[in-house]
């Protein structure tokens, strides 16, 4: 990625940055948290080396789980870091928002976040992710980065991989994903198993057409003799019976 024009002024005040429609939780994912909390080590100096030059991010993005590890942020609860995220994951998030806070052009920014999660692997498609949510939670995004955000979040929800759709379900899709995919996304995490912790913005986007599919959905698992997931009553409403 090669720089071009300085970014603008990421402020509050600035004209040319589009507020997103909705705002994600005012407690951040725990992956999120870990990403924008101070860095240690070989992170640490990664993030500085990516803010002087955001055209470095390739290298210790590809590299950052051989380095930091793949240990779940909450091994009690999610082993597997599905749900709330990896170390790795919160390392390359971590980078994401070192590449944004560069001297970078948004739009250069946008094309190499596609780059980076078109060319990786599961993690580091789940580390652009996780960094376009850390970057919705610290403020406005710039309109340059929404539309490839929604494309990579479409090709995530799309996937039968738990932890691709769970990172695709946080504060950046809480904010911008429209009604309908963002329904089905928490439908598809019902039937994948997958905890609905993983949902940013769970009871504000919830809404009675998510309430007629769950409850369309638990009267075709017990007809079918399935058991019903319990997650299923937190977004059926207060009136259904499971």
């Amino acid at each position: 990625m090669t720089p071009t024009t300085p970014s603008p002024a990421r402020t509050d005040h600035d004209p040319t940055v589009s507020r997103p429609p909705s705002s994600p939780a005012a407690d951040p994912p725990t992956v999120v948290a870990a990403a924008l909390a101070p860095a240690t080590g070989w992170l640490a100096e990664a993030v500085a080396e990516v803010r002087r030059d955001p055209g470095t991010l390739a290298q210790p993005f590809a590299w950052a789980a051989r380095r930091v590890g793949r240990d779940p942020l909450r091994p009690g609860s999610d082993p597997g870091g599905v749900v709330h995220g990896t170390v790795a994951d919160a390392a390359r998030a971590a980078l994401v928002v070192a590449a944004f806070d560069g001297d970078v052009a948004p739009d250069a920014l946008a094309e190499e976040l596609r780059v980076r999660y078109r060319e990786g692997d599961t993690g580091e498609r789940r580390g652009v992710l996780r960094g376009l949510d850390a970057l919705t939670v610290r403020g406005p995004l710039p309109p340059e980065l929404v539309p490839v955000g929604l494309e990579l979040a479409a090709d995530a929800l799309r996937t039968n991989d738990p932890s691709l759709v769970a990172a695709a379900t946080g504060p950046f899709a809480a904010a911008h994903l429209d009604q309908h995919s963002w329904r089905h996304a928490v439908v598809k995490l019902v039937f994948q198993q997958v905890s609905l912790d993983a949902v940013t913005g769970l009871t504000e986007r919830a809404d009675a057409e998510l309430a007629r599919m769950a409850g369309d959905l638990a009267a075709e698992r017990r007809a079918a003799g399935r058991v019903v997931p319990d997650d299923l009553a937190r977004i059926a409403g207060p009136e259904k019976e499971f």
